[in-house]
């Protein structure tokens, strides 16, 4: 069971105003190591929305001297390798993949990715499937919500946990046994304003 989980923070509703990215490396049904760094978001998407603040608690101040997607999108492809990316609502960051490469007219990986979100409907029965209590449902608990490192490892820990549950090899095994798909993000072919 290997893959690497990913979760993003945004400035705005924008999904090319990345601020965060969170990173957990899974291997053998473990997670081995994690990563996360603050990101300058694509000007033009860079303003922060108090919601969004008020949601992750990062400010503009917070990434004036971080580098910007463009400068820091090969860590994150050096990191996630040839992974199959995990993520809760997955829709949401591999949006975020997809846009903000698009707005700097880069290509973006065609990454395979599993959404957790739906993992959690399909092995566990909660009351809603928001990413703490489905976390909570595989074990792991105690984490901040909104931080991309807390929320990309959360999301790992449920998988993991799903996949022992049903007895798993991989996250093709756990999707064909829970009834999921392991999609593959197709990249914007042009630039999006």
């Amino acid at each position: 069971m290997d893959f690497c989980a990913i979760d993003f923070e945004t400035a705005n509703s924008s999904p090319a105003s990345a601020c965060q990215v969170g990173l957990a490396r899974v291997r053998d049904g473990a997670v081995v190591e994690t990563a996360s760094w603050l990101i300058r978001p694509v000007s033009g998407h860079d303003e922060f929305n108090v919601w969004n603040t008020r949601i992750h608690g990062i400010t503009a101040d917070h990434v004036a001297d971080a580098r910007g997607w463009r400068e820091q999108f090969p860590q994150l492809c050096d990191f996630v390798g040839d992974d199959v990316l995990v993520a809760h609502n997955a829709g949401f960051d591999t949006g975020v993949l997809r846009k903000a490469t698009a707005v700097c007219g880069d290509p973006c990986p065609e990454y395979r990715y599993l959404c957790s979100l739906q993992v959690a409907r399909r092995v566990y029965d909660l009351p809603s499937y928001k990413l703490p209590l489905a976390a909570e449902a595989a074990g792991f608990t105690g984490f901040t919500h909104h931080d991309a490192a807390a929320d990309a490892l959360a999301c790992a820990h449920i998988v993991i946990d799903a996949a022992r549950r049903h007895e798993a090899s991989d996250l093709d095994d756990l999707a064909v046994r829970i009834g999921v798909t392991v999609r593959t993000l197709e990249a914007v072919l042009e630039p999006v304003a």
